[in-house]
């Protein structure tokens, strides 16, 4: 028997035995998805880091509030609104913070951004081993791999002393950005069989300046467009404790395990199309919507090709409208308001208008279109996906890296919560899990059926 014949039979046999009746999810009072009953996530820890707030509960009832998004305390609005004002790049800024606790002066920033600068270029070799020779389909794959590999080039690797792993998360933050435009460099030349370039990188430039001259041919970019991509970074820097690959890093971090383990989990986590991977969907989901709608600024077709969607007529066939809605957001995503306010005023200059009515639209009718489907009263907002896909677009950045830009911002809160959990935690993180599946007496090979 072919091994494909066999491996639906072992499928099917797989399928039936894993079968749980819902009824018993209730029956033990699962927490699914670690959420309770109102949609509220379990309470697993206690943080400095992050906070995210989109509700609050008053007498045991869960009210909905504006989203705010909170680094170490500091508001991330006023973040970027502070280093807007002093014309200047702030993710750099708020790595420190996360990692620190604290807001960094004129002179440690400066200081920190020379560190970064130093410690972008790979270890000697790792382009030509690691990235040329093994190129991947999927560039956080790639990110990952990699990670793990530098694990080889440490020789303190597996010393989890704050000291160290603050060493290395340092590290990780400045040679990230090099290694995600390498290997999407060496992605386009052995899956598209496009031209590979191989830029330096200078010393005085930021992350985001790092980005957008070693992924265009040309190595030019506006200051403009720096300013966006590096407000991109900074609210996707950290998102709290809870979210899937922050929490997946601080449950590596609680066994024990070393730096390069737990980051290429969280890499892993963020791949996800719940996850990090829906800024994709979202990107995709706009295609189907330009082929499919005349006039993707009329009120009425947009609202109806969302039924579509909804009823998986159209899109990818999900039933989802993507960049819509939020675990903890309700009535807004603080990150999504932000960078529609850029994204409108960007979008005028490029000639995106008509992409971003539809943008507009889409957050304005989804609410209603499912109600109308679903019968639900359910808050939906804008989540930060909805706008940063087309803002990528209009930097001319390629769809291979939108996640991975996410992950490479996420870094500084990936270690910031290792860096707390090796501090705070104590104990490795092992929910429990209620067997269902009875007990059987073993039977003999000769008698099975």
């Amino acid at each position: 028997m072919a091994f494909e014949e066999q491996l639906q039979g072992m499928c099917d046999a797989l399928r039936a035995h894993n079968a749980i009746a819902p009824a018993s999810w209730a029956r033990y009072d699962v927490k699914r998805g670690l959420r309770n009953a109102d949609g509220t996530g379990v309470m697993a820890g206690l943080t400095k880091i992050c906070s995210v707030d989109g509700y609050y509960v008053k007498d045991g009832e869960r009210l909905s509030s504006p989203g705010r998004l909170f680094y170490r305390g500091y508001d991330v609005a006023q973040l970027i609104n502070g280093a807007a004002a002093e014309n200047r790049f702030g993710y750099e800024e708020s790595a420190w913070l996360l990692l620190l606790g604290a807001l960094p002066t004129a002179e440690e920033l400066l200081r920190f951004r020379q560190i970064l600068a130093m410690h972008r270029e790979l270890p000697e070799g790792f382009i030509e081993d690691i990235l040329m020779k093994n190129p991947s389909p999927d560039i956080m794959n790639k990110l990952a791999r990699a990670v793990l590999s530098l694990y080889a080039a440490d020789p303190q690797a597996d010393d989890t002393s704050i000291e160290n792993v603050l060493r290395q998360s340092v590290l990780l933050i400045a040679c990230l950005p090099a290694i995600m435009t390498y290997a999407w460099q060496v992605k386009r030349r052995a899956y598209y069989k496009k031209s590979m370039y191989l830029h330096s990188m200078k010393a005085e430039h930021s992350t985001a300046e790092t980005i957008l001259r070693t992924i265009r041919p040309d190595k030019q970019f506006t200051d403009e467009e720096a300013k966006l991509l590096d407000v991109c970074l900074v609210l996707h820097a950290d998102h709290g404790g809870g979210n899937n690959s922050t929490f997946a890093t601080r449950v590596l971090t609680s066994s024990g395990t070393d730096t390069y383990a737990a980051l290429a989990a969280g890499i892993g986590s963020l791949k996800g199309p719940l996850h990090g991977g829906a800024n994709i969907r979202v990107t995709r989901m706009l295609q189907y919507m330009r082929e499919g709608i005349a006039n993707i600024t009329d009120e009425g077709q947009v609202a109806d090709f969302l039924v579509k969607l909804l009823r998986k007529q159209a899109g990818d066939g999900s039933g989802k409208i993507y960049g819509m809605g939020h675990a903890v957001y309700t009535i807004s995503d603080p990150r999504a308001q932000i960078l529609k306010a850029r994204a409108r005023s960007f979008a005028q200059v490029r000639g995106f208008n008509d992409q971003f009515r539809l943008l507009e639209l889409i957050e304005q009718l989804t609410p209603e279109v499912f109600a109308q489907e679903k019968g639900s009263t359910k808050e939906l907002c804008a989540n930060v996906d909805l706008y940063s896909g087309l803002i990528y677009e209009m930097l001319g950045i390629p769809e291979d890296l939108y996640t991975p830009i996410f992950a490479l911002a996420r870094t500084a809160g990936w270690c910031a919560h290792r860096l707390e959990e090796l501090q705070t935690g104590g104990r490795i993180i092992r929910p429990a899990y209620k067997s269902v599946a009875g007990h059987r007496d073993y039977v003999p090979l000769t008698e099975r059926s």
